[in-house]
C-alpha cells in the first residue's frame, strides 16, 4: 500500500514519530508526540489507539510507541517526500532555507509518488536535504551523518557542522546572519564554566557565542583537514 492512501493525519503522526527518534535514543511517548506537534495528549492518544489497530504502531498503555516494519515503511516515505521537496525548493525554486518547512509540510500530502520520484532524479538523488538531515533512498534505506551535538564536542577542535535542526525558522535566520550553515568549519572554544553556553570561532573568522538554543540545534564532526 502507498502512503498515499494514508490520511493525512496517520501521514503526519508516523512522520513525526519517525522523526522523533531518529536523532534521539529517548522512547517516544504520547506526551512527547504531543509537544512535537501542538496537539491535545488526548487527540494523540486516540489517533495512537487507532493507528495501533491498523497495525502500524506498538504501544503498551503508558509506554513507549513505536513503529512497526509497515509503520516504519510509511513513516520513512513521508520523511523522504519531505526532505526531497524542501531540497527542491531551496535548489530549484530559490527558497531560503528557513522557509522551506511549512511549505513542504502542505506540499508532501498532495503530490504523487511519480512526482516524488521526478524530483528526486531531477535533483540527481540528493543524500542530504538543506539542513543536513539524510533523505532515506526509494527502498526506504537511511543512514545518519556520523555527527554529534555541539556542546558534546570537545574544545579546541576543528569541526565541520553536519546536521542543524529545522524546528526554529528564526535560528536558521540567526546562524545564515553568522556564516553558518551545513560544511561550514568551527572551531569550538574552551569557556568559562561560570559564563555558560559555547564560544565558536567561524571559518578563521570572529567568535561566536551561542546559547543552549544554537547549541542543541547544531551537530558536528571532526573536520578533514
Amino acid at each position: 500500500m502507498s502512503v498515499t492512501q494514508l490520511s493525512s493525519s496517520a501521514q503526519n503522526y508516523l512522520k513525526t514519530i519517525w522523526t522523533l527518534a531518529e536523532w534521539s535514543d529517548d522512547e517516544v511517548t504520547a506526551s512527547g508526540i504531543a509537544a512535537a506537534t501542538g496537539l491535545r495528549l488526548s487527540s494523540v492518544s486516540d489517533a495512537i489507539r487507532r493507528l495501533t489497530s491498523q497495525g502500524l504502531l506498538e504501544h503498551a498503555p503508558y509506554g513507549s510507541v513505536e513503529l512497526t516494519e509497515a509503520g516504519r515503511l510509511h513513516a520513512v516515505a513521508m520523511v523522504r517526500r519531505h526532505r526531497l521537496l524542501e531540497t527542491f525548493l531551496v535548489e530549484v525554486l530559490g527558497y531560503t532555507w528557513d522557509q522551506v518547512h511549512d511549505e513542504a509540510e502542505v506540499l508532501e500530502h498532495s503530490v504523487s509518488d511519480f512526482m516524488i520520484e521526478r524530483i528526486d532524479e531531477r535533483l540527481g538523488h540528493p543524500s542530504r536535504d538543506p539542513h543536513g538531515d539524510p533523505i532515506p533512498a526509494a527502498d526506504g534505506t537511511t543512514t545518519l551523518p556520523a555527527a554529534i551535538p555541539l556542546t558534546q564536542a570537545g574544545a579546541d577542535q576543528a569541526l565541520s557542522v553536519e546536521r542543524i535542526s529545522d524546528a526554529d525558522p528564526e535560528l536558521l535566520q540567526f546562524f545564515a546572519g553568522h556564516g553558518i550553515r551545513v560544511g561550514t568549519r568551527l572551531l569550538k572554544r574552551a569557556r568559562d564554566p561560570y559564563l555558560g553556553g559555547v564560544e565558536v570561532q567561524i571559518d578563521d573568522g570572529a567568535a561566536l557565542p551561542l546559547g543552549p538554543a544554537a547549541t542543541d540545534a547544531l551537530y558536528v564532526s571532526r573536520a578533514q583537514a
